[in-house]
């Protein structure tokens, strides 16, 4: 399964994400500090 990388843009947490954790933390924020993610805050490995 694919990887990508998210960084926080407010907390700087940075974790590897598959895609159906990418879909939540656009959904619902950071997982460490709740911030709203944009597609910005993730990148292809």
């Amino acid at each position: 399964m694919p990887t990508v990388q998210f960084t926080c843009s407010d907390c700087t947490q940075t974790i590897e994400v598959n895609e159906e954790m990418r879909e939540t933390i656009l959904d619902t924020g950071c997982p460490v500090c709740t911030t709203p993610a944009s597609e910005d805050d993730f990148e292809d490995e």
